[in-house]
């Protein structure tokens, strides 16, 4: 019997291209699930970055992307640095934007979770959006 399990085997994985793909037939199928979206805010104002990054969100949630990758820059050359009467950390956008977030529940309902990048990503000048998946009524 060993013998004959072995000969199926081979036959089995000589012959992979006569296999039926199941999930490329499945009904609703999302082509974007998998798509990995990235928006880069160097050189925009807070307040224009935070609309930005609230469609971006939007739009994205609803293509049925799951994941986000947001460029702030590490703000190392942000004016804000000259202005002693500025808050340091909540005016430069690695810091200020992923409070806006945080802070705008429409958004948050559609938010997994938020994670620091990687180095590859950009590091601290970056950040991950995980997208929940969309739910169609």
């Amino acid at each position: 019997m060993e013998d004959k399990d072995k000969k199926d085997w081979s036959n089995f994985i000589k012959n992979l291209n006569n296999l039926h793909d199941k999930d490329s037939q499945l009904p609703f199928e999302n082509k974007n699930i998998n798509l990995v979206k990235k928006i880069d805010l160097h050189g925009f104002s807070l307040e224009k970055a935070n609309k930005i990054v609230e469609n971006f969100i939007n739009k994205n949630f609803d293509l049925g992307c799951n994941k986000l990758i947001i460029i702030t820059g590490k703000g190392s050359r942000s004016k804000i640095h000259e202005d002693p009467y500025r808050s340091e950390k909540m005016s430069v956008l690695r810091y200020s934007v992923p409070e806006y977030i945080k802070g705008n529940n429409n958004l948050l309902n559609k938010i997994y979770k938020i994670t620091e990048a990687t180095q590859k990503d950009g590091g601290d000048g970056a950040f991950y959006v995980y997208l929940k998946k969309k739910i169609i009524k």
